[in-house]
């Protein structure tokens, strides 16, 4: 068989990889990937520390409920309810709560006037913190729990594709849901909503509660509230160092023609990058569609995305390499 290889002495040219947009794209994700890995231990420790203060926060709001509305109060408003139906008063299971302190100002004219400092303790979920909370759940799916961020609060900037991603977050969630949904699944806003709730006498609306408390509880209010905050900050620091470093690498990439190229800035910064991932059509291919990862897919009644699938090709040639 004649060799198309072409010989200079003993050494023997092999093609390079060119690069096109699609083998740009997995080079970039495995140095995104990479930076991420660098920065994500502050989320995840910002999770953790939330997770610490959800849980003494859950003790202490309930002592301030229950002092200010004793359960045999709850009780005898249950009976009266069951006895005289709305007009027995007004109970609701709350997650929502604020608690105040009074306090003395001063106005422009240095008089003193009495006001109050107040927190607002909530237990459910907003979307800025179920993004950041469940950012690694959210990646792992397909979906992209970065898209508000990718604006920069721009919303002039908003496109079809940001639509989309908001959507399929919003969804995953549970913060959209729809008539033919499985109803089996529990989404991870239902799941927070029904994680904690307190009965409390009187209406749903949250704000019609104000419980006073001392200095120091208040003040403890105020940490659980910055325990949640600070979830969301470490998502958009994270975030921002992460996308400062992919601006400057796309701009790279898009000067290279050749894999090795790439490589080379691989090697120097310590991205694990090899000629496997890039071809997509035989390696990505096979490793999807192995017997055991066939199997599984096979069985698999969700469809996965190709992102998913891309993920775990990109598993199993990972650990071929390691």
């Amino acid at each position: 068989m004649q060799k198309i290889n072409t010989e200079r002495g003993s050494m023997t040219k092999e093609k390079k990889i060119t690069l096109n947009a699609e083998k740009r794209k997995v080079i970039a994700d495995q140095f995104q990937s990479f930076y991420e890995d660098k920065v994500k231990d502050k989320l995840v420790q910002a999770k953790e520390q939330y997770d610490l203060m959800r849980e003494k926060a859950k003790e202490k709001i309930n002592q301030v409920v229950r002092f200010h509305q004793p359960q045999e109060d709850v009780d005898t408003i249950r009976r009266m309810i069951s006895k005289y139906n709305r007009s027995g008063g007004e109970l609701y299971q709350d997650n929502c709560f604020y608690v105040e302190r009074p306090i003395m100002k001063v106005d422009d004219e240095g008089r003193e006037y009495e006001a109050k400092d107040e927190i607002h303790v909530r237990f459910n979920m907003g979307r800025k913190f179920a993004r950041a909370y469940y950012r690694d759940e959210l990646k792992a799916k397909g979906l992209n729990p970065d898209f508000n961020l990718s604006i920069n609060d721009d919303y002039s900037k908003r496109n079809p594709k940001y639509y989309n991603d908001e959507s399929a977050v919003n969804t995953y969630l549970g913060f959209s849901n729809s008539s033919n949904e499985d109803k089996s699944i529990t989404k991870p806003v239902a799941k927070w909503e029904s994680d904690f709730q307190l009965w409390t006498i009187g209406s749903s609306y949250c704000h019609s509660r104000q419980f006073k408390v001392d200095e120091n509880t208040l003040n403890f209010f105020k940490m659980y509230v910055a325990s949640a905050d600070n979830v969301i900050k470490e998502h958009q620091q994270m975030y921002s160092y992460v996308e400062g470093k992919m601006k400057t690498l796309r701009l790279g990439l898009k000067s290279y023609r050749t894999f090795d190229q790439a490589k080379a800035l691989a090697d120097k910064i310590g991205v694990v990058l090899n000629e496997t991932m890039m071809n997509e059509s035989s390696s990505l291919a096979l490793s999807i569609y192995s017997p055991e990862n066939l199997a599984s897919l096979l069985e698999d009644k969700e469809v996965l995305t190709r992102e998913q699938k891309i993920a775990i090709a990109r598993k199993q040639m990972q650990q071929s390499v390691n």
